[in-house]
């Protein structure tokens, strides 16, 4: 079976008493998640919906989520996830786009009152979705899919332009979960996988939810992430391995200080969504005494492209080697390789590409090429293969016609012991076209001054490349993911 639900069939017929989710003190074995998939099966039949066609997700990280995913996927249709926080008309979009039959929707969400003549209208409560679930008998098995087609339709964060829908096949997501799980990060049914990113997200969905359902684990999730309650649940619940993006690993270290924490149990930490500085991950690494490995990946891919593997050599500050299956090249303008060591944009080829956008074939055309997904990230290659992320096209600062990497700049900020948090921008310049400049958050309890951080980096890096304005803020807005969104940072509103 290629429906990506068969994952949960097959860890239900092995493991069916074990923990699959785990909220607080509330848990749900893999046989109830079967019952209760298996019953969102038979409501959405019940308004008409059939294979191929489309359901929105809006719910937080919570057990009904996984329900309702899976949910959809038997019922052989497709998942649009839709973030909690979107407002009416952003929701409108979403549905809209994706010609949804209607969306399963957390009850303080503001969908609530929104698309209520839609076929499919199911507004989720964390104490009556059982009552109401329990109208319904279940559906066994599922609705068989080709592999080719689409599973979960994931919109991209529009920061170019409307979001675009990224068609993720069932034979894409079912594959980057099995080489996730198999070669990543080793997951058993023994393993306790921590669930904060959220799981509307590509990182969450595969990473996270498919990979511990695949190896029969349980996801014990955090609907918010916060840094106390995670450090709580990590060491209450025995948690073995945590998924994060490199604000939650700031936010752990800042929030622990010098005191005693016990994650004697966690054996593997993985990190992706953004580039994880190397002075992080070494803080981390010795204050916790556990391993890091960084990997890198989009919406459109799944997410998993590339990753430092656990049973070869790690380069800090890379992305690793592709995985198994994927292909990765670095080319020019012209789509031609650029030498070992060189910048330019990093091209993905493999099991993990999506299909292509939902109903945007100009935009599919563009974004693939002769099978190739350009990625509109910049970075090289070394001589063995490693791959190093240098910034996003969009986001390099050109100052007086030399190019400027904002990630460079950021990794020499990181290291100084009072930054907890870092952005480098470009701003209008009447002469150099552009200038750099960075915006800052400092630890808890640390103090700095923005001359001192600017000559700290001054005196690290080419002239031309250095902050001439320093802002010091108490903290970077981040998305949904707790990824920092350089677009959303204000800086005075002038021209240097």
């Amino acid at each position: 079976m290629t429906n990506l639900a068969a994952n949960l069939l097959r860890t239900v017929s092995r493991f069916p008493d074990r923990p699959a989710l785990r909220l607080g003190d509330q848990v749900m074995s893999y046989a109830d998640l079967d019952d209760a998939s298996a019953r969102v099966v038979t409501y959405l039949r019940s308004c008409g919906v059939g294979p191929g066609d489309r359901v929105g997700l809006m719910l937080p990280n919570v057990p009904q989520f996984a329900v309702a995913y899976y949910g959809i996927l038997r019922a052989g249709a497709v998942v649009v996830p839709m973030n909690p926080l979107l407002k009416g008309r952003e929701v409108d979009f979403y549905l809209d786009d994706s010609q949804a039959a209607g969306m399963l929707v957390w009850h303080t969400a503001v969908g609530d009152g929104a698309r209520r003549d839609d076929p499919v209208h199911l507004v989720v409560e964390p104490s009556g979705f059982a009552e109401a679930l329990a109208a319904y008998e279940p559906t066994p098995g599922l609705v068989d899919r080709d592999g080719s087609d689409i599973a979960v339709i994931l919109y991209t964060s529009g920061t170019t332009g409307q979001p675009k829908g990224a068609e993720l096949t069932h034979d894409n997501l079912r594959r980057n979960a099995e080489v996730s799980a198999s070669t990543l990060v080793h997951l058993t049914h023994e393993d306790v996988v921590f669930g904060a990113l959220p799981l509307f997200h590509s990182f969450g969905q595969t990473v996270a939810l498919n990979t511990a359902v695949l190896s029969g684990a349980c996801l014990t999730l955090l609907p918010r992430f916060d840094p106390e309650q995670a450090l709580d649940i990590l060491t209450a619940h025995n948690v073995t391995m945590f998924a994060g993006v490199p604000t939650m690993y700031g936010a752990l270290l800042n929030t622990v200080g010098t005191g005693e924490v016990d994650l004697s149990a966690l054996r593997v930490c993985v990190s992706g969504g953004a580039a994880l500085p190397v002075e992080l991950l070494h803080r981390f690494e010795r204050r916790f005494g556990t391993m890091i490995l960084e990997g890198y990946g989009l919406s459109e891919t799944s997410p998993v492209a590339s990753f430092n593997h656990p049973d070869r050599q790690r380069k800090p500050g890379t992305i690793g080697t592709p995985i198994d299956g994927v292909e990765m090249r670095v080319v020019d303008a012209n789509g031609d390789d650029v030498p070992d060591g060189e910048v330019g944009e990093i091209a993905i080829r493999g099991h993990n590409v999506m299909k292509g956008y939902w109903r945007r074939p100009d935009a599919t055309a563009e974004a693939i090429v002769d099978g190739w997904f350009r990625t509109g990230d910049l970075g090289r290659r070394d001589a063995d293969g490693y791959y190093t992320i240098v910034d996003r096209t969009k986001d390099m600062v050109i100052r007086g016609g030399y190019n400027v990497y904002p990630r460079e700049v950021e990794e020499v900020l990181y290291e100084h012991p009072a930054v907890a948090e870092a952005a480098v921008l470009g701003m209008p310049h009447r002469t150099l076209g552009e200038e750099v400049v960075a915006v800052v958050a400092l630890r808890p309890g640390a103090s700095a001054t923005p001359d001192e951080l600017r000559e700290h980096v001054k005196s690290q890096i080419a002239a031309y490349k250095y902050p001439r304005h320093v802002w010091i803020i108490d903290a970077l807005p981040k998305g949904a993911t707790g990824k920092i969104l350089k677009r959303a940072i204000a800086v005075p509103p002038q021209q240097v």
